[in-house]
This record gives structure tokens, C-alpha cells and sequence, in this order.
């Protein structure tokens, strides 16, 4: 008989599958617990993030209304000022010795303060004919013209104290600063000083009342007394030797490298703000001193006085500003409403119609306008140029303009109808760089002269348009052209530091190869001082004095008919882009600077 073993048949995998069913309950369990944790995490992030976010929309919003208040007070501070300059020109004008003319209103508001914004750096396109030259490329050890601005209202006065003293030695030899166009090289701020700081401060005392210019004539008419000799005055610097013959003689006649403590106390006038420094090694005939500074919210590229020597004009950014060049009081101010907002639109050059009744306005937008100065608006433009409008000049009687631009071209307009009369093309094609940067029209209206980059000054007949003379001897650009009172000797400035005067229609020197006699020539004399590229010269009335406007910072009067130099003048913290000579009335000169200013100076004959 079998026996059978009865215990209960439980299937083992199943006792396998219960046990893994329960791993995986308490393995759900934690991930639950977990994610409770983490959904819980993520809540108090989120509640975080949110009030951090709600933090930040309430700095925000406080931001906003400070900056709301800020620009109300800053209204209200323009509005105050505006006021008290008014007050203080119609203070002036009851005391004054001039009366705004009726022919030229006023602007609204023309004394109210522009908003502030801080000056831009360059002028025009980096592609222009004047980059690379009048630039200051980061990657370039050349210092440029216009040094960096300072943020903040450019009308504000510098921190710069002003009482600072002579240094013990001689100043370095180039004064830092980046130039007109393109990203700026490393330069000091333009809160620094000049190349020669006062040693004490002496306020200067505007002139207002007129010098005889006739004196001024009578005493230089005799020419300089017994023993007035030339001699060299550089210290430390190489003078070029001077070319065969004395016609052409390189003449060291510049201030640049004395030191002001050696210069005698009669030999030097110190202002607030500026200094000059008389030549010891000739005899003075001048005095020198600050009649009027014109603060703008941009380089100054041009200045330039009205043919009765009542008026000042500047050139600026997108705005050209006239001023009553005795009382400083602005006239109006001329800007194209129709062309954009966006952007930069450097005035490059400026000039008053004989008349007084127009002034031609030449920028970067290739566009020469004519104004009507008494409406205010524009009377006609001059198209035809295809680059950047760098000088204008018109004829003494009114009937011609005369424009030099990058595109290799001067070109002469009529007044009448605006109508290009002739183009004065550069045509040498082995010149890299022939872009035009200054023109001149002689006196007598039949002769242009041209500057250009290329080194040469060239000079065209008028009537004809033809080419007359090609005058070469600079060794770098040309800058700045001026003819003499005379009309038959021209002066040029040169970024070789340099002015050379030329005598025009000599036909010296003009063979090739070895028929040519090289030390004959057109050139008469070459006047070096400058430490620095020379932006502009200009020349008296009288033809008594030579003018240059500097990167150096300073301006020189020149005796055309020895070299020397009568005095040199620190009056600008940046580079002096244009100089000016008043045409008539009181012996006024002006300047225009980097520094963001335009200047009226007196220069009067010294009464012994």
C-alpha cells in the first residue's frame, strides 16, 4: 500500500514574485517621498525666484523715477541758466558798445543750454581720405588730434585745478591725444594741462576797447630796428641743414622746446586758463590776450570771421553757431532739420559771402549749403562733390566759391545759379592720397590754391580752370593754404610740422632731371618750431604775421619775412584745428580746438 505525503503544494516562483512586488512597493514609496521632497524644493525656489523678480521690478521702478527727477532738476538748472545768461547779455548789452543788428534775429532760445551729452570722439567716417592721418588707430603708436572726451556737460568747468606750477624740466616733445576719426588711441583726459602749465595764475582782462589798426601798420611798416637778427632758438633738436642758396633757407623760429623759466617776465603773459611766451631772441611787437571763450558740446572743426569782422562763425557737430565777435553774444544757430537724427554730421569748413548776407557751410555728407543767415534757413545746396567737404573759400567779390573735397577735386560754383564752373581735378594717378584738404582764392579772385594730401599745394587759373604751378617741397600732407595780402605769395601748412611760403609765377626750378637748378625754387623760406602736425594757418591783413593752429596745442605768430617766431600761445587743452583772422576792425584772431571751445584773442601792438 502506497503511502502519500499530503503537505500543501505552494508553487515556489510565486513566493519569488511576492517578495519582488513588495521591493518594488517600498522602492515606489521612497521615489514618492522623494518627490514630494523635491516638488516641495522646487515650490520655496519658485516663491524665491518670484520675490527677487518683484525685488527687481521695484528697483526698476525706483530707478525709473529717479531718473525722472534727475532730468526735471537738469531742466530746471538749464532753464535757470538759460535765464541768467540772458540777464547777464542784456547786463552787457546796456553797458556794451554794440547792439545785435536787426538783420540778424535772434534765435528762441539760442541762450539756453543745450542738453549735455558727451562729445563724440572722431569726426566722419573712418573711410574717408583724412583716416589714417587725422586718426588715431588703437593699434597705431601715432597720437591723433582729439583727445577722449570727458563724460558729463562739456560746458562744465574742468577739474583740473588751475593753479599749477612750471614743470622743472623741459616738456616732453609730443603732447598725447587721439585724432579725428576712428577708435582712439590711449591719451591723458583733456581735463589735463598744457604743454607748458603756468606757474601762477594772473586772471586776464578781456579787451574792449578797439586798437588803431593803423598803428599796428605804422609801427611794423619800418621793418625790425637795428640788430634784430635771426637765430635759432630750438634747444635739443637738430636743426635741418638749409639748402643751397638763401632763398630757400630752412629757418628754426619756433618756441616749442624753450623753457618758460628761462623766458624774461616782459617776454611772457600768463591768464587764467592760458599762457604765451614772446621769442627773446627778436624784439616784441605784440601783446596777446583772451577776449572770449565759446564752450560747445563738440570738437570745433572750423572758425572763421565775417569780412567786417563782426561776426564769428564755428563749425560743429550737425550745428554751425554764429556769435557777435565782441560781445560773444550767439546770433543764431544753423542746423539742417532735414537730415537725420542718427549720427554724426561734422561741419568742416566754413565761410562768410563778402556781403555778409550768406554763409556756405561745407560737412561730411558731401553737400555744400548756402544760408540765408538773416532767415535762417538755406538758400541752395552744391551738389557734385562725392566725398567728405573739407574747405571753402569765396571771392572777394562775392561771384565764386570755391570747394575742396576728398574726392581729388576742388570746384568752383557760381554764386549766381549754383552752377559748377569748372572741376579742378587731381590727375596723378601714381598719388595714393590726392584727396583735397584746404583751398585759398587769391585776392584778385583769378587764382585757387589747393592743399592736398598727396604733399603738393597745386594753383589753378580761375577763368579757365587751367593748371598753373604743382609746389612741391613738404614731406607730408598739406593741411591748410593762405595767400598772402599781396596775391603772389602763398603759405601752407604741412603735417610735416612745417609752414613753407611759396612765391607764386617765378618759373624757378622748373626743369627735370639734371637741366633742374634745386636751389632754385618756388619755395622762399620754411618755418619750423612746431612739435606737432600744422592743421591751419592764416595771415593778417596787413601781411605783418603768419598764423598756425597746431595738434601741438599752441598757436604761433610768424614774421613771414624773417621766420621767427613773435610768440607762441597755449590757450587749449586739445589739438588747434583752425585758426582765423578777423579781416577788418579790431586785430581779433580766433581759434577752434579739439577741446570742445571756440576763441576770440586780441593781438594789439605793444605800446612801448
Amino acid at each position: 500500500m502506497s503511502v502519500y505525503n499530503h503537505r500543501p503544494m505552494v508553487p515556489a516562483p510565486m513566493n519569488r514574485i511576492a517578495e519582488i512586488l513588495d521591493n518594488i512597493r517600498a522602492e515606489f514609496d521612497q521615489l514618492a517621498q522623494e518627490a514630494y521632497v523635491c516638488k516641495t524644493q522646487r515650490d520655496d525656489f519658485e516663491l524665491k525666484m518670484n520675490s527677487q523678480i518683484q525685488e527687481m521690478n521695484n528697483f526698476q521702478q525706483s530707478l525709473m523715477e529717479l531718473e525722472r527727477s534727475q532730468q526735471t532738476l537738469k531742466k530746471q538748472y538749464e532753464d535757470e541758466i538759460g535765464r541768467l545768461r540772458q540777464q547777464l547779455d542784456q547786463a552787457q548789452a546796456r553797458s556794451g558798445h554794440t547792439t545785435i543788428p536787426t538783420s540778424m534775429p535772434m534765435s528762441s532760445g539760442m541762450h539756453s543750454s543745450q542738453h549735455s551729452a558727451p562729445p563724440p570722439p572722431n569726426i566722419g567716417p573712418a573711410s574717408n581720405y583724412f583716416g589714417g592721418i587725422m586718426n588715431a588707430h588703437t593699434n597705431s603708436q601715432a597720437p591723433g588730434l582729439v583727445a577722449p572726451p570727458q563724460m558729463g556737460d562739456p560746458n562744465q568747468p574742468s577739474s583740473q585745478p588751475p593753479h599749477i606750477s612750471y614743470p622743472t624740466s623741459q616738456p616732453p616733445s609730443s603732447v598725447p591725444g587721439p585724432y579725428m576719426n576712428g577708435a582712439p588711441a590711449p591719451a591723458p583726459p583733456m581735463g589735463h594741462g598744457y604743454a607748458y602749465p603756468p606757474r601762477m595764475v594772473t586772471p586776464g582782462t578781456p579787451k574792449s576797447q578797439a586798437a588803431d589798426p593803423q598803428a599796428n601798420a605804422n609801427k611794423r611798416k619800418s621793418g625790425p630796428p637795428a640788430g634784430y637778427s635771426p637765430g635759432p632758438i630750438i634747444a635739443g633738436r637738430p636743426t635741418p641743414p638749409p639748402a643751397k642758396g638763401p632763398a630757400s633757407a630752412m629757418t628754426p623760429g619756433g618756441l616749442a622746446d624753450v623753457d618758460p623759466e628761462t623766458v624774461p617776465a616782459n617776454m611772457k603773459i600768463e591768464g587764467q586758463d592760458w599762457f604765451a611766451l614772446f621769442n627773446p631772441k627778436v624784439t616784441r611787437y605784440l601783446k596777446v590776450d583772451l577776449v572770449h571763450t565759446l564752450e560747445h558740446n563738440s570738437v570745433v572743426c572750423c572758425v572763421k570771421f565775417s569780412q567786417d569782422g563782426r561776426y564769428l562763425a564755428a563749425g560743429c557737430n550737425r550745428s554751425t553757431f554764429i556769435y557777435d565777435a565782441m560781445t560773444s553774444q550767439r546770433i543764431c544757430v544753423l542746423q539742417d532739420d532735414s537730415v537725420p537724427k542718427d549720427g554724426d554730421l561734422y561741419i568742416r569748413s566754413v565761410c562768410f559771402s563778402p556781403d555778409g548776407q550768406y554763409l556756405a557751410t561745407g560737412a561730411e555728407d558731401k553737400q555744400i549749403r548756402i544760408w540765408d543767415i538773416a532767415k535762417k534757413r538755406i538758400r541752395n545746396v552744391l551738389s557734385g562733390h562725392e566725398q567728405d567737404i573739407y574747405s571753402l573759400d569765396f571771392s572777394r567779390d562775392g561771384r565764386i566759391i570755391v570747394s575742396g573735397s576728398g574726392d581729388r577735386t576742388a570746384r568752383i560754383w557760381s554764386m549766381v545759379d549754383g552752377q559748377c564752373l569748372h572741376v579742378l581735378r587731381i590727375k596723378d594717378l601714381d598719388q595714393k592720397d590726392p584727396g583735397v584738404t584746404s583751398v585759398a582764392i587769391s585776392p584778385d579772385g583769378h587764382l585757387v590754391a589747393a592743399g592736398s594730401l598727396d604733399k603738393m599745394v597745386r594753383v589753378w587759373d580761375t577763368r579757365t580752370g587751367n593748371l598753373l604751378e604743382r609746389l612741391e617741397g613738404h614731406k607730408d600732407s598739406v593741411y591748410s593754404v593762405t595767400f598772402m595780402p599781396d596775391g603772389k605769395t602763398l603759405v601752407s601748412g604741412s603735417l610735416d610740422k612745417t609752414l613753407k611760403l611759396w612765391q607764386l609765377g617765378t618759373n624757378e626750378g622748373r626743369g627735370y632731371g639734371a637741366d633742374r637748378d634745386r636751389s632754385k625754387g618756388p619755395c622762399k623760406m620754411t618755418f619750423t618750431g612746431h612739435k606737432d602736425f600744422v592743421l591751419s594757418v592764416a595771415c593778417t591783413p596787413d601781411g605783418n604775421w603768419v598764423v598756425s593752429g597746431s595738434k601741438d596745442r599752441g598757436v604761433q605768430f610768424w614774421d613771414p619775412r624773417t621766420g621767427q617766431t613773435q610768440f607762441i600761445l597755449q590757450g587749449h587743452k586739445n589739438s588747434v584745428i583752425s585758426v582765423a583772422i578777423s579781416p577788418s576792425g579790431r586785430p581779433l584772431f580766433a581759434t577752434g580746438s579739439g577741446d570742445n571751445r571756440a576763441r576770440i584773442w586780441s593781438y594789439e601792438p605793444l605800446v612801448s
